[in-house]
């Protein structure tokens, strides 16, 4: 049986594992799940799916539940700075000691049920969501916030009955595997409701809204809809009017409908916290990798938007900050993205396109295909520092188009 010692030997052979089953259901993870005893089932949960936004929504929650004096486990993707970021307890990594043992505990299983089937195996991410369900119940937390891969009615973290469920959006990606049509992708999304479980709406097109109520309705769930059960006004601050009246530091705009999706979902737990506690947690939440400022004069900001609507709110911020001066953009996307849309978003931005060295990441051929003429530097850090040099003080430069790129350039930048 395969034994790990170290992090390097576990995360090689994490990331040789398949990424997709011959059939795409729950059947894989949940022979392993029941194998642990259903570690998934120990852990009061609180469950999370969205186009975008449900990584901020899952620290939002995350915290305001550390606040209120709750163990709290969060399940995320992808990570920034290292993997251990994937599973995390009151805002601290899993520790690479405790990691490994979980590692080899899970291998171990595998290797029992290889006995009897030679070919079974989990991919990656199943690999992953096993982990980290092992972790909490093993850490005896109150709850654990668990953010979805892709979708969610097939999505592999889809094996609990939360406390409460959450959509944060509704747009288009991934649309080859749960697409292609923004219906197909919402009826997916809607697969996180489960019977008489609260569901809390973000901001959702009104086109497929009727498929997620419909689907509410069948399974007995209370819904809660942004902008009509808790509302956000914007103006010098966000303002929040939901069982209290609430207000919170400025920050994008999609951002306010996280914070609203966030305080919804704890307000529904009757967990204890006043108004200004509340108010503070959300405050002092930062969230990696998103709408974060590197520097000011001139202003560096990294964001992982890796598809159209990301990209549409991450531009509509952009555009309010600049003044004057210039946008340079620095972006690299994975090949499965819809990159001749996002690129078609820019307008008067400067964009250099660049690469990294993983196989899913879009290369010079790649955009040639797509006829994209734009600049191309292959060295994404060289890419970076040219930019950086042509810089005035009133410019901003946006990193963006992958948390791959955002990621290599935060680490490249703590090693200088």
């Amino acid at each position: 049986m395969k034994k790990f010692d170290k992090i390097s030997e576990f995360l090689d052979y994490l990331y040789a594992l398949p990424n997709l089953h011959p059939k795409s259901d729950l059947s894989y993870i949940k022979r392993v799940l029941a194998k642990l005893d259903n570690p998934q089932d120990k852990v009061k949960t609180i469950h999370i799916t969205g186009t975008n936004g449900k990584g901020s929504t899952s620290y939002y929650i995350s915290n305001l539940l550390k606040k209120a004096g709750q163990k709290t486990g969060l399940f995320v993707s992808p990570y920034i700075k290292e993997f251990n970021e994937r599973i995390q307890i009151n805002g601290k990594n899993i520790p690479d000691s405790d990691l490994i043992k979980l590692a080899n505990q899970v291998v171990a299983v595998i290797t029992e049920i290889q006995k009897e089937e030679a070919d079974f195996n989990l991919v990656t991410f199943e690999f992953e969501v096993v982990m980290a369900f092992l972790y909490f119940a093993k850490q005896n937390c109150d709850y654990a916030v668990i953010e979805v891969g892709i979708g969610a009615r097939r999505d592999k973290t889809n094996v609990i009955v939360p406390q409460v469920s959450v959509i944060t959006t509704i747009g288009f990606d991934h649309e080859a595997i749960i697409g292609p049509t923004l219906a197909d992708i919402a009826k997916e999304k809607a697969g996180i409701i489960k019977e008489k479980t609260p569901i809390v709406l973000g901001n959702l097109p009104e086109e497929v809204l009727p498929i997620v109520l419909s689907e509410a309705k069948q399974k007995n769930a209370p819904v809660y809809l942004f902008g009509q059960d808790f509302k956000l006004h914007t103006g010098s601050v966000f303002e929040l009017t939901s069982k209290q009246n609430y207000r919170f530091n400025l920050r994008p705009q999609v951002e306010g409908y996280d914070i609203a999706l966030s305080v919804k979902v704890f307000e529904l737990l009757n967990l204890h916290l006043s108004k200004a506690e509340i108010e503070a947690a959300i405050n002092e939440t930062q969230i990696p990798g998103r709408y974060q400022v590197l520097q000011t004069k001139p202003q560096i900001i990294l964001d992982g938007a890796h598809n159209i609507q990301a990209i549409e709110n991450l531009l509509a911020f952009v555009r309010k900050e600049k003044t004057s001066g210039r946008v340079y953009v620095l972006l690299a996307m994975m090949k499965d993205k819809d990159i001749t849309e996002v690129l078609g978003k820019f307008k008067d931005e400067q964009v250099l396109l660049t690469t990294l060295p993983y196989p899913r990441t879009a290369k010079l051929a790649d955009y040639h295909k797509l006829n994209v003429t734009l600049p191309f530097e292959q060295d994404y850090w060289q890419a970076y520092l040219n930019l950086k040099q042509k810089m005035q003080s009133n410019d901003i430069l946006v990193v963006t188009g992958s948390f791959y790129l955002v990621s290599a350039i935060l680490n490249k930048g703590e090693q200088k």
